[in-house]
């Protein structure tokens, strides 16, 4: 445990815990907002086809551009196919990544499976809650409502 010099060193580190928290709020309330709202077009790199992707990364529409997917052999439109709904994904992932930052509680979030829905309300709040409990035991500050957390191995 650290040997504090005064209650200030503590209660400047719980001010900044707290705003490390609402920074955290604030971008999930923007991921929020970029799920419901925001759309990505991709065209394919020979323009046959584009895609259109909800803020999550699921694709919401297809459309094949006039007639030149009809010329291609199966193979290479079902190429062209996955390339694009690959790239669609990755771009949606990228604007996730841009929202959340680099750093800070996003390293315990996996931003993929947030995305799919594959990840549960609780991790995510233990992702970001956990290294606040952690400073919090080290000033002896009990957390009123607290769910035990599973300590980071250093």
């Amino acid at each position: 445990m650290n040997d504090w010099a005064s209650l200030g060193d503590s209660e400047r580190a719980l001010e900044k815990a707290m705003a490390d928290l609402n920074a955290e709020r604030e971008k999930l309330t923007e991921l929020s907002r970029v799920w419901k709202e925001e759309r990505t077009t991709i065209k394919a790199k020979d323009q046959s086809l584009s895609m259109t992707f909800d803020g999550r990364g699921d694709l919401v529409e297809l459309v094949f551009n006039e007639s030149k997917y009809r010329a291609m052999p199966p193979a290479q439109l079902a190429s062209v196919i996955l390339e694009t709904l690959r790239n669609g994904r990755a771009k949606s992932l990228e604007r996730m990544n841009e929202i959340m930052g680099v750093g800070g509680s996003q390293d315990g979030i996996d931003l993929a499976a947030f995305a799919t829905g594959e990840l549960d309300a609780e991790k995510i709040m233990e992702s970001l809650m956990g290294p606040m409990y952690e400073k919090m035991d080290e000033f002896g500050v009990e957390m009123p409502g607290r769910r035990e957390t599973p300590r980071r191995e250093e």
